[in-house]
């Protein structure tokens, strides 16, 4: 019967040492684990959102209204025109929105063969790296980098913009001001770049 006992006690006090550093480590684990999402998380997400909006109006509106269907028109000068925005122009927009709320990001539309001049390349020196680095690898991945601006350091991603359906391509290649008429589907036409400040 004492035998009984002190092995049943054993067995418990087992049990609990080994319950205690399971749970030692567990929470140490939770200790040593980073808070909060990554600056590359963060800039993907934003730009899956950005990308798969952009590409939905391109298709789905602008390339079936106007491509396929042909009741609309697509122009620069879409208000007096009474057309639709090319996809350009509504990313514009819905980037100047988003400037106007005081986000605490930012993001723009660029390239390195731009129709209008305002998103030519090169705003930053990240930025140029950024673009020559999606359009050097295909929009295989995005670049990420860090610089200064005004005394505020960022996070900036860039991620390759690509010809998502026959109206993109033959918008670029027919314009009169484009410096690049020979896209294809499928090819990076510029980059969306994202910022993020890195201080809190």
């Amino acid at each position: 019967m004492k035998k009984t006992i002190i092995i049943t006690i054993a067995l418990g006090l087992s049990a609990i040492t080994g319950w205690l550093a399971t749970g030692c480590s567990k929470t140490e684990i939770v200790e040593v684990a980073p808070p909060g999402v990554s600056f590359e998380k963060l800039t993907d997400a934003l730009h899956m959102v950005l990308e798969n909006d952009r590409t939905v109006y391109t298709q789905k509106v602008v390339n079936r209204l106007v491509k396929e269907d042909k009741v609309i028109k697509a122009s620069e000068h879409w208000s007096e025109d009474q057309a639709l925005p090319l996809p350009a122009q509504m990313f514009r927009m819905g980037a100047e929105l988003t400037a106007s709320k005081d986000a605490w990001f930012s993001y723009s539309l660029q390239s390195l063969w731009p129709i209008n001049k305002s998103n030519a390349a090169g705003q930053t020196e990240v930025e140029k790296k950024g673009l020559e680095f999606v359009a050097a690898n295909g929009g295989a991945e995005p670049f990420y980098g860090q610089e200064t601006l005004g005394g505020q350091n960022y996070f900036t991603a860039v991620y390759a913009d690509v010809a998502v359906a026959p109206v993109c391509v033959s918008c670029h290649n027919e314009h009169k001001d484009s410096p690049k008429t020979d896209f294809k589907l499928g090819d990076v036409m510029g980059g969306v770049v994202i910022r993020i400040p890195m201080d809190s």
